[in-house]
């Protein structure tokens, strides 16, 4: 009679196999999913932080470059553009680059954006920033 135990065991082990291989295998998979997409997540986020940081890079550039050319100038009309100018780079160091979990990230940098394209304006500049594959450009 300790036979027939024996053998339901077999049986038992027979059948389930397919269902413990499937939860073997779903925890391989899962495991390397998880690790895969860590390491896809931190190259977008390198590649995309970067392209960021190059345009506001670009933009505080041009922007105390500006601030540098306009200084001398005294009158009513540059005085709006010194000023147009200081918000530009106030609101380009307030930008929160340390922290990416920062909820309105996109939205300050559209209104960097915004006060950009106000100061070209009014500087009668055309802004064009483009960053490609080939080369990164600001043209005038």
């Amino acid at each position: 009679m300790a036979a027939a135990p024996a053998s339901s065991d077999m049986f038992d082990e027979i059948v389930m196999a397919e269902e413990r291989f499937h939860g073997e295998g779903y925890q391989e998979g899962y495991a390397e999913g998880s690790h895969l997409g860590v390491v896809e997540g931190r190259r977008y986020g390198s590649l995309h932080g970067a392209k960021m940081g190059s345009e506001i890079g670009c933009y505080l550039g041009f922007a105390l470059t500006w601030q540098c050319l306009l200084q001398k100038c005294t009158d009513e009309k540059n005085s709006k553009k010194r000023r147009a100018l200081d918000s530009l780079i106030g609101m380009i160091q307030k930008f929160p680059y340390e922290d990416p979990t920062y909820d309105k990230l996109q939205e300050d940098l559209e209104k960097i954006r915004g006060k950009f394209k106000q100061v070209c304006s009014m500087l009668n500049i055309q802004s064009d920033f483009r960053i490609g594959t080939e080369r990164s450009s600001l043209t005038f």
